[in-house]
């Protein structure tokens, strides 16, 4: 094993790290969560994409916990190790499973920094709950861009790596998602298969796409008023190679938010959190840090 490979890996990531990694009730969900850093630090929920689970932000965790964040990682209902759905999971779903999560963990308000569905998320909490919110880092956020062909592509490459999890349908579905394929580590592979073969995962995942249907992502979309709403500073990051959309989408973003802020990031896909990692915690964590 190479230096790079050791470098690549999840668990060199969290290695040295004191956290906890275990189950939280929140409202009917049994959630998985990581925490890690200070107790009193302040709060940060870091959010994935669609069909995505904790470890896609192996990369970030122990840098934000060392920069004194209270760090929570979750997966979402339908998600990873927390319950599987038998129904559609729409954004209010998403909204009312965050805010009984934060209950459960006793927090008041957090920063979220939240990856695709993750932004999606977030920009919604922040309009339903103002008061939790401090700060918001969107990470190449869904939920404001509509494309047929792009959600058709999300929905069969997600469903195909649920109802078949091969080595070549879940690196299918990750390289996706990557500017470069050999940032897809087969360690990487290895955990969403063991994810995707549970038992009752791929009924699952077929509720989490309702949302690449267009009736469905309309009626949940991201508006210009919800956007002009939310007060909070909010970073809107993109990237040279996100494959949902082009850049002007968060610049758009950023110009309707009163508060908010555009970066670029190159040399990444739709995660730069794990293909740039080390620009992507830097920027993160200064932009929150700001007074």
């Amino acid at each position: 094993m190479t230096d790079d490979t050791l470098a690549a890996s999840i668990w060199t990531g969290l290695a040295g790290l004191d956290f906890s990694l275990t189950h939280v009730q929140a409202g009917e969900w049994s959630t998985r969560v990581l925490l890690a850093g200070p107790a009193d630090g302040t709060p940060l929920v870091l959010a994935p994409g669609t069909g995505g689970h904790i470890e896609a932000y192996a990369r970030n965790i122990a840098f934000f916990a060392g920069r004194g964040f209270r760090v929570v990682a979750y997966d979402y209902p339908g998600h990873g190790y927390t319950t599987h759905t038998t129904r559609d999971l729409e954004l209010p779903d998403y909204v009312a499973h965050l805010d009984a999560l934060l209950d459960a963990l006793s927090i008041k308000a957090a920063h979220i920094s939240g990856e695709s569905l993750g932004g999606w998320v977030a920009v919604k909490y922040a309009v339903a709950h103002p008061d939790r919110v401090l700060r918001l880092a969107l990470n190449t956020p869904g939920g404001a861009i509509s494309r047929a062909e792009t959600m058709e592509r999300i929905r069969t490459l997600s469903q195909a790596a649920a109802d078949d999890p091969t080595d070549a349908n879940i690196r299918a579905r990750l390289e996706w998602l990557m500017a470069d394929n050999s940032s897809v580590t087969d360690e990487l592979v290895a955990m969403r298969q063991q994810i995707y073969a549970r038992k009752g995962f791929a009924e699952s995942m077929r509720h989490i796409l309702c949302l690449q249907d267009l009736e469905i992502r309309t009626r949940n979309a991201i508006t210009d008023d919800e956007l002009k709403s939310i007060d909070h500073p909010t970073l809107v990051v993109w990237t040279s190679d996100d494959p949902s959309g082009p850049a002007a989408t968060g610049m758009h973003m950023a110009e309707v938010l009163p508060n908010g802020r555009f970066e670029l990031i190159s040399g990444a896909g739709h995660w730069p959190q794990w293909e740039q990692a080390e620009t992507f915690n830097e920027l993160v964590a200064g932009f929150l840090s700001a007074s």
